[in-house]
């Protein structure tokens, strides 16, 4: 709902960016050797902010919608909850579970790379980037109405560094070297010599703050799961839940920052409802019958035949798609590279000959779908053609540690496949790699290797409705000679085994931000090899090197090669199987919402700038056609 500011965005802003009151001014009096300072109401990565530091509301929200009603929406294909720490990995958060907390800076939802103050009414940094001052608002307020101060800012990264993620812990160490509370609303970051400085007010700038009054009075630890919401200083708090059936928070009343010009025309729902269903299909019934109103359709065959209800036909129901302009999210099946069997590239790559993407779309998703290619896709991130340039010039000295070809061959795409379910042509190029990879058939049909061990594949999977789509993926992968099979089980051991790698192939979305920096090490970073987010296991020191070269970039010329060199090298290594992606949001809501007209790229924003129209509500109630 709520943007928060990504830990892989921005860097460099200078005081002539800076319209409105906001301006540089001198460290100290007197002494040029000390650096100028940069006094500012946000920070952009590349270009200047767009909005200046007297903007009055955000440019694509109505800043007059009403308040009230309710946004409900469902979680399908889930066994439910059972805690309300949304940073542990020990149990099932409750959806929206870190929605009461917010973050010094925040993003929007139309200017990529751009951080206003949300929390903070200004920040001072030089242009070095060498430290940051958070100038925190002093009405800030928790929802129990107590100050949000400076040492709850210290507290929260105190315990973000030391509870959280192994690879995310490592991140902070690497690059805060000290933090300095100055006064109760005044707090100081010191970051460490040689990293990239494009992104380090961000990376601390985003980090959730906590009460450190609600942990210590309810002990509450990162590692481990809670049976209360936190404490938060957000426009929603807690507010009922029914444990594995729906959880709801309300819109506070007294929220301190209702009337901020970054939140004026957001928020407008009273409240905030997430209903839980076993399967994709309950969850589509009980939408038609009204037991929640907004739903985001991720079925193709349900957009294509499945609307046909009453309700749609009786002009109760929208049905619209709306353009995303955000990267899409790199969805595919993921091969497990901590497993011996799937270090060999050529076994990796026989087996994504075998999904025929056409074939499906076309007989399955009734040709609604693009392959996804690129962990960049739909953005000029993505690499193709042959490298060249600068790009070219980064990749030349990793050579040594990625595929043969990767400085002369065009960027890997998914394999093509005819208009049959089974590809021959694609089978014969899988067998050949299966052969040179020492993996022959025997007398079964199975493929075994030298000592005798068989091909066997495992797809993990926690949907019914992705049945159809891996069992035709199963069915192929058998006719090579692999012992594949798709292993539904229900959320709760799926979850459980992603945390502990205990899989051959699994389903993930690796897409990555348009603007991307440190975060990268988190999803394909040999150091966090043993991190959740690095679902493959990938562990590459090309990778890691251009990894750096991505993060460092300090323009969006210098970006451009860095990011199409790393999407070329991890597209090379062939750890995944592309699936697919809509460039539209595929949308359907009882006609009780409205919107504004022009949506921005980057958000549908449902949750956060549309709003409830009562009298289009009281007209359905009246024809019988919502439920509550």
């Amino acid at each position: 709902m709520r943007q928060t500011v990504p830990n892989i965005l921005l860097t460099a802003l200078t005081a002539l960016w800076l319209t409105g009151p906001a301006q540089a001014q001198e460290a100290s009096q007197g002494d040029p050797a000390q650096e100028a300072v940069i006094t500012a109401h946000g920070v952009s990565v590349f270009d200047a902010l767009r909005l200046p530091a007297d903007f009055q509301h955000l440019p694509y929200v109505n800043p007059d919608a009403p308040k009230g009603g309710e946004m409900s929406q469902a979680i399908p294909n889930s066994t439910g909850f059972d805690n309300f720490n949304p940073f542990t990995f020990r149990g099932r958060a409750a959806a929206l579970a870190s929605m009461p907390l917010e973050t010094i800076l925040t993003g929007t939802a139309d200017e990529m790379g751009a951080a206003y103050c949300l929390l903070c009414e200004t920040i001072e940094y030089p242009e070095s980037r060498d430290w940051v001052i958070f100038n925190l608002r002093p009405e800030a307020r928790f929802s129990d109405g107590s100050p949000l101060t400076a040492d709850d800012v210290l507290f929260s990264y105190e315990t973000l560094r030391d509870q959280g993620l192994s690879s995310f812990r490592m991140v902070l160490g690497q690059q805060v070297t000290g933090t300095e509370v100055l006064d109760d609303h005044r707090i100081r970051f010191d970051f460490a010599e040689g990293i990239p400085r494009r992104e380090v007010i961000q990376l601390v700038g985003g980090l959730p703050v906590f009460s450190r009054a609600d942990f210590e009075a309810n002990d509450r630890s990162l590692e481990q799961t809670s049976q209360t919401a936190f404490l938060g200083s957000g426009p929603y708090v807690f507010d009922r839940a029914d444990t594995n059936r729906f959880v709801a928070y309300r819109r506070n009343p007294d929220y301190w920052g209702a009337d901020l010009p970054i939140n004026r025309g957001r928020f407008n729902f009273d409240t905030i409802r997430i209903e839980y269903f076993s399967d994709y299909d309950a969850a589509f019934e009980a939408f038609k019958a009204g037991l929640y109103l907004f739903r985001r359709e991720v079925s193709s065959r349900s957009w294509a035949i499945g609307y046909d209800f009453p309700a749609l036909n009786a002009g109760h129901v929208v049905k619209e798609a709306l353009p995303d302009g955000t990267v899409a999210s790199g969805q595919a099946w993921v091969l497990n590279l901590r497993r011996p069997i799937w270090q060999d590239i050529r076994v990796r790559e026989a087996i994504g000959l075998m999904f025929n993407f056409e074939w499906t779309n076309q007989t399955q998703f009734y040709g609604l779908y693009n392959r996804v290619e690129s962990f960049w896709d739909n953005s000029e991130l993505k690499a193709e053609g042959v490298p060249e340039g600068a790009e070219l010039a980064l990749l030349e000295p990793v050579a040594g540690d990625l595929p043969e070809g990767i400085l002369t061959e065009e960027a890997v795409t998914a394999p093509v496949s005819g208009e049959r379910q089974m590809d021959r042509g694609n089978l014969r190029r899988a067998a050949a790699l299966l052969e040179e990879a020492g993996w022959v058939t025997g007398s079964d049909g199975l493929r075994r290797n030298a000592a005798g061990q068989v091909l066997r594949l495992e797809i993990l999977n926690d949907s019914q409705t992705f049945d159809r789509v891996i069992n035709p993926f199963v069915e192929n992968l058998r006719a090579l000679g692999i012992d594949a099979f798709n292993s539904r089980v229900d959320n709760a051991e799926y979850e459980n085994r992603k945390r502990s790698f205990d899989f051959d192939m699994i389903g993930d979305h690796l897409g990555q931000p348009e603007i991307p920096g440190t975060g990268l090490q988190q999803y394909f970073g040999s150091n966090a090899v043993e991190d959740v987010f690095n679902v493959m296991g990938l562990a590459n020191p090309a990778i890691d090197r251009l990894i750096t070269h991505a993060a460092a970039a300090e323009t969006r010329e210098d970006l451009l090669p860095a990011v199409h060199a790393l999407d070329r090298a991890l597209r090379a290594l062939h750890f995944w199987v592309p699936q697919w992606y809509n460039p539209d949001h595929l949308v359907a809501y009882f006609d009780v919402y409205d919107r504004p007209d022009e949506l921005p790229p980057y958000a549908l924003g449902e949750m956060d700038f549309w709003w409830y129209d009562a009298a289009k509500a009281e007209a359905l109630r009246a024809a019988g056609a919502l439920r509550r």
